[in-house]
């Protein structure tokens, strides 16, 4: 039993047990992220993974690290904190995936104004759900309680993927030809980009958030936004074994003009029909809401889209299969042609 206790640091509005309870809270949802590489326990200073090296000629690691940005306004609003952790994992393998790379592990960091040990496994519990879904285990972490940083009921979650990938895997967008097309992974909301304007739209402050829309489908405003980001890892290295991905991009802040151009070689433009895009009720209502302009909509938010693969055409009915197999209602977004203006909707 850990004795550890200060009264001097308690009164400064630190508790330190409460981090240790925090911790005993949190193991059961950790011990479900445990993959065959971890070699360590929760509570140790550094979290050890031995990756599998077979097959694999030259490992080349992959690391990415985000946050979950002011959507976290909406999770204090709603007292909702068991998911928030899904977009923190989302947001970093969804964008290491775009390597080609499999995540290997995770690790958390929350800080805090006051630990809530239920609240702290409550994220923790969204965190090891995202890891589940994405094939990583969640090897570390930290909580930070911090009073007078942080309101009491406040806090932040950031996060930090690492994955592998063989050297002679890894994407190449200088593959990517006129004539490819591009095949969407449709989102499963706003996810986690775009909440200042999202949240200044709809005074969410302010805003009844529980009440059912019938302009989205029934749903709450405070469902429909909380909606975890989707994961897309484990369908798209499914895709990779069944054809030749060429590029991947992560449709996130920026939304489809700032993104899209990433994952192309110069001379290249994704030429994508407006109509072809299959934009969920959340956007639609937000566009009218806000009279937000459909440039700046699609300047700004995934619009339904949240990953895009880009393929050779003979491969297209052969990706789409493969994806629906794997659980994605996937469909062809548009082709690339010749130019440098990135992106054309029309």
């Amino acid at each position: 039993m850990n004795n550890s206790k200060s009264d001097a640091y308690a009164a400064s509005g630190v508790d330190i047990t409460a981090g240790y309870k925090s911790v005993q809270l949190m193991k059961e949802h950790v011990s479900r992220t445990m993959t065959d590489g971890v070699m360590s326990d929760v509570g140790g200073f550094g979290g050890l993974f031995a990756p599998d090296m077979a097959g694999i000629e030259e490992p080349v690691l992959v690391s990415g690290t985000d946050g979950v940005g002011t959507k976290l306004k909406l999770a204090f609003l709603m007292d909702q904190h068991d998911t928030i952790g899904i977009d923190c994992v989302a947001m970093c393998v969804n964008d290491i995936i775009c390597c080609g790379a499999k995540p290997l592990f995770f690790l958390d960091y929350i800080a805090c104004g006051k630990n809530y040990p239920e609240k702290i496994a409550q994220i923790v519990k969204g965190v090891a759900e995202g890891c589940v879904q994405s094939g990583a285990a969640l090897i570390g972490g930290e909580t930070a309680e911090m009073p007078g940083f942080y309101a009491e009921d406040e806090y932040d979650l950031a996060g930090f993927a690492v994955g592998m990938v063989d050297k002679a895997k890894i994407l190449d967008k200088e593959s990517v030809k006129a004539g490819d097309v591009i095949i969407a992974l449709p989102s499963s909301g706003v996810h986690s980009n775009g909440f200042s304007l999202v949240r200044k739209v709809f005074d969410v402050e302010n805003a009844d958030l529980k009440a059912p829309i019938e302009r989205l489908e029934g749903k709450s405003l405070g469902e429909t936004l909380l909606t975890p980001t989707k994961i897309y890892v484990k369908p798209v290295l499914a895709l990779m074994d069944q054809v030749q991905v060429k590029s991947v991009a992560h449709i996130t802040g920026g939304g489809f003009y700032e993104n899209i151009p990433r994952s192309l070689p110069a001379g290249l433009t994704a030429r994508i029909k407006r109509d072809d895009v299959d934009v969920l009720p959340i956007f639609e209502y937000l566009a009218e809401e806000g009279n937000i302009s459909e440039r700046d909509m699609f300047n700004t938010f995934n619009m339904g889209v949240g990953m895009i693969c880009i393929i050779d055409a003979e491969d297209a009915y052969k990706a789409i299969s493969c994806l629906k197999e794997a659980g994605e209602d996937a469909y062809i977004l548009g082709e690339i042609v010749e130019g440098d203006e990135g992106v054309v909707l029309w």
